[in-house]
């Protein structure tokens, strides 16, 4: 069960294919050996937990909490700052090969420390250790080679073990915070000004960067990123001040996506709902050549396809993000055409003949379910 398939897939948007890192290998297990792996999981989750493995601004591969419980947080310190007069400032960091550098040795050493049984933290070695993998390359296989970096990318219990590694990479911050999903990093402070964030920043930058030469790991400098928050009542001028990082420097954004979310200096929301629409087009093009009208797929089949292709992509985030009135109008357009071609009605049909016709919801009252939904269960989290 130590053999696997490697698959490689080109990461989107990348300018040059010829290079390394721009494609991904994702591991393809048998499938007993997931199973067994999503045990051990669940068993580690729970007991990392319950012994204090995890810092407590780690997000991800855990029960409970997902993308909008850490942008929720990163999001509500921001406010918090900014109702106390502090300039605030988010330097976004990604771990270099979070992965592929996770050492079996001393990762085991550190859950023996931290009192996890030796029947797990052998089973979790033996798991990193001696494995194979053979890699296809546009449909040619190719020979098993052994692999001895890291935890392979594709397994249920990969992101945890990626975690627990890299769990001391989260330093205090008086006036901020650290937060993470997986091996995607956020340092954010709060002062009286621009360039004393910056200076902060690099500060603390300069502190992960050595915590995590003990592990082996870094931060990808590349892919470094800054934006300074602003209230939309604040007049001053838009600061552009950059950040140093080994002798790069990165201005501020005016836009960051960070796990499918888009984040603007104001937050202001009409910024991500504007892509994931433009997305939500894109893949509606593809989609309605199953079906031409009159024609084709039958209307039920045409709701799978919305409900399953088309309406996660267009309400992503909105259980976080609230809807303004221009920006819901600009929604509804596109999903009145989409409801028409699932139904393959006329285009004078009634728009409120065209929700029960197509058992589809508005999206006003999508958003609405979702942020009640996400409220809800913040109220009742432990």
């Amino acid at each position: 069960m130590k053999k696997a398939n490697g698959i490689v897939l080109d990461k989107p948007g990348k300018p040059d294919y010829r290079t390394p890192p721009s494609c991904r290998i994702i591991v393809l297990h048998k499938t007993v050996s997931k199973i067994l792996e999503r045990l051990s999981a669940l068993r580690l989750a729970s007991v990392a937990r319950s012994l204090g493995l995890l810092h407590p601004n780690q997000c991800g591969s855990l029960a409970g909490l997902g993308y909008f419980d850490v942008v929720a947080t990163l999001t509500h310190k921001v406010r918090l700052l900014q109702a106390a007069s502090f300039k605030v400032s988010t330097h976004f960091l990604v771990v270099k090969g979070g992965f592929d550098n996770v050492c079996a040795n001393k990762l085991a050493n550190t859950l023996t420390k931290g009192g996890v049984s030796a029947y797990l933290v052998a089973w979790i070695k033996s798991f990193l250790s001696k494995r194979q993998c053979q890699l296809f390359f546009e449909g040619m296989l190719k020979v098993f080679c052994s692999v001895a970096v890291g935890t392979p990318q594709g397994s249920p219990i990969s992101p945890l073990l990626c975690e627990l590694y890299i769990a001391g990479l989260h330093p205090t911050i008086r006036q901020g915070l650290a937060i993470s999903y997986v091996d995607d990093l956020t340092i954010t402070v709060g002062s009286d000004s621009v360039h004393s964030n910056i200076r902060t920043l690099q500060y603390f930058f300069g502190i992960i960067q050595r915590w995590g030469a003990n592990l082996g790991v870094a931060s990808s400098v590349p892919k470094t990123e800054l934006i300074h928050w602003r209230t939309p009542k604040d007049r001053s001028d838009v600061s552009f001040a950059p950040i140093v990082i080994n002798d790069m420097l990165f201005p501020s954004s005016q836009a960051v996506r960070w796990l499918g979310y888009w984040l603007n200096p104001t937050m202001h929301y009409c910024v991500h709902f504007l892509r994931r629409l433009a997305l939500a087009k894109a893949s509606f093009l593809s989609i309605r050549q199953l079906s031409a009208a009159g024609k084709g797929l039958s209307s039920w089949c045409n709701r799978k396809l919305v409900f399953g292709a088309i309406l996660p992509i267009l309400t992503y985030c909105c259980d976080l993000y609230v809807l303004d009135t221009a920006t819901l109008k600009k929604l509804n357009a596109f999903w009145h055409g989409v409801l028409r071609w699932t139904t393959n009605c006329f285009y004078t049909t009634a728009v409120g003949a065209l929700y029960p016709e197509a058992s589809l919801p508005p999206i006003s009252s999508i958003c609405k379910y979702c942020c009640r939904s996400a409220a809800l269960r913040l109220v009742c989290a432990p």
